[in-house]
């Protein structure tokens, strides 16, 4: 990207000039055109024609942008976050992992370097744990690199791309260009600018939004250069602390439910809203069998949970032709633990079921604008707190129609 030396305090000068702002562009319009007659529908469209004629949707902390807006940008990028807020995210999330030298930065994962920025056309790839190897004799190409393996300054010289690689590619500018055919790089191709945790704070008070970090999994061993997993926990919460940030504002999360636990016990203020990222289902549990949920929603809430937040399937199911919730989002209910969900508009079409977003009721799923269907049920009988979307403007266009704060 050129002028790759820009201040980004002067970057941040173009954001939202009117802090609650937001433009939810023509998507979500185009979506309810789309959806079959309904009492949905006409209370959607209702809400169309107010948007058209003059009212002003606002930010909704319902509306939670997840990477930022990655369906068009560059995931965990300025000119992604920028988009969320500009879509009428009120929380945006910044996955946190950690460089050479211990600071925190924004990615989805600490080895994906070779899928999100453009570092393997810069001299940083000879620092890559795998270099490029192109495909042939039945492997397919690959690459791994890594923020441990590079300083916070010369992440920062990276550029961000689409997540996305090319696995049948001979060589590294073919493993590049190898973006969904349903996302684009059209806001890509100028480069998106990375951030370190610290920028996103500055950024994100500009853009007056909250924050919901969440702290990924190392992929190296811990202790990292005698950095404890509970050091990486507390640093992230020093972060806040230390640019006077409310705990309020504040989702912290975290598949790892040991990271919760340390923040409700050593951070009590933060612990109180942190988000426990389920990702049990790979480890058998069942969203219909109570029985699989271990610990139970119960054993959780004794514990000081207070937010969980499993991918949208695990919260529905289907009885005849109706969406409904599942066992799983009744007993957080029950529990009184605080339900939030992702992702919305992360799936490509939803012609054929929506994929695995959307597994337990893909019979009930025939087209793109049935994630409206799906974010209804979620909202009005599931009772979640929020969502997260690949493309906010769908959510905020929802939460605003329903007077969702």
């Amino acid at each position: 990207m050129p002028a790759r030396q820009i201040l980004l305090s002067a970057l941040f000068v173009s954001s939202i000039s009117i802090a609650n702002a937001a433009n939810l562009g023509p998507r979500p319009f185009a979506l309810v055109d789309q959806m079959e007659d309904s009492p949905l529908k006409e209370k959607l469209l209702s809400c169309a024609k107010e948007f058209r004629t003059g009212k002003a949707p606002i930010k909704s902390l319902f509306s939670i942008g997840h990477r930022g807006a990655p369906l068009q940008f560059p995931e965990h990028s300025l000119e992604g976050y920028k988009a969320a807020a500009r879509m009428g995210a009120g929380i945006i999330e910044c996955d946190v992992t950690f460089t050479k030298d211990k600071e925190l930065v924004c990615r989805h994962s600490q080895n994906d370097l070779a899928t999100t920025t453009n570092i393997l056309e810069t001299d940083l790839a000879a620092t890559c744990a795998k270099p490029f190897s192109p495909a042939g004799n039945g492997e397919k190409a690959s690459a791994e690199c890594m923020t441990s393996d590079i300083l916070l300054s010369e992440f920062k010289h990276l550029t961000g791309k689409m997540d996305a690689a090319n696995k049948n590619a001979r060589t590294v500018e073919e493993f590049l260009n190898g973006t969904a055919k349903w996302r684009t790089d059209l806001y890509a191709s100028q480069g998106g600018t990375l951030l370190s945790h610290k920028d996103t704070l500055a950024l994100f008070k500009e853009l007056g939004v909250k924050f919901t970090p969440e702290l990924k999994t190392p992929a190296v061993s811990m202790p990292f250069d005698d950095m404890s997993q509970e050091d990486y926990a507390q640093k992230l919460v020093d972060e806040y602390i230390d640019a006077e940030i409310p705990p309020s504002d504040v989702w912290l999360q975290s598949f790892n439910l040991a990271d919760i636990q340390y923040w409700i016990e050593n951070e009590p203020d933060f612990g109180k809203q942190a988000v426990f990222l389920d990702g049990r289902a790979r480890d058998g549990l069942n969203p219909d069998n109570p029985e699989s949920f271990k610990p139970s929603m119960a054993e959780l809430k004794e514990m000081g949970v207070n937010y969980i937040a499993p991918p949208i399937w695990m919260l529905l199911k289907t009885q005849g032709e109706s969406i409904v919730p599942s066992a799983y989002a009744k007993a957080a209910k029950e529990a009184d633990i605080n339900i939030i969900t992702w992702s919305l508009e992360r799936s490509g079409s939803l012609n054929n079921g929506g994929g695995w977003y959307y597994q337990t009721v893909k019979k009930l799923i025939k087209k793109d604008s049935d994630m409206l269907k799906v974010l209804h049920v979620l909202a009005q009988d599931v009772g979640v707190k929020g969502v997260f979307s690949d493309w906010p403007a769908t959510t905020s266009f929802y939460a605003n129609c329903m007077g969702l704060e």
